[in-house]
């Protein structure tokens, strides 16, 4: 007997780039529903496809995340530039002005 070859394929780097260019500002269940649309007509690989969600989701994660840790350091930045302004010394009128 023959074996058939029920391989499918898995995306690949250039259709993993132009889907995350898709989906870049969709949120995840939008950017799902484009990518389950795309490899509908096709005989895709489910696992390569679940691992490519998996990866925009980690990556929207990450990038969440960064925005925190982002505004969490201009936060820090704001106090201390507040900190060293009050505790500044006040120079009167006449003082650093001699000839």
């Amino acid at each position: 007997m023959e074996q058939q070859n029920t391989a499918r394929r898995a995306l690949d780097s250039v259709e993993k780039a132009k889907l995350g260019i898709k989906v870049f500002n969709m949120p995840f269940d939008e950017a799902e529903e484009v990518i389950d649309g795309y490899v509908s007509g096709g005989d895709y690989d489910p696992a390569s496809v679940e691992l490519f969600k998996e990866q925009l989701d980690t990556q929207r994660h990450i990038q969440e995340k960064s925005v925190e840790l982002l505004s969490t350091g201009a936060q820090i930045v704001w106090l201390l530039v507040n900190a060293v302004v009050k505790n500044m010394p006040q120079q009167s009128d006449g003082e650093g002005l001699h000839s």
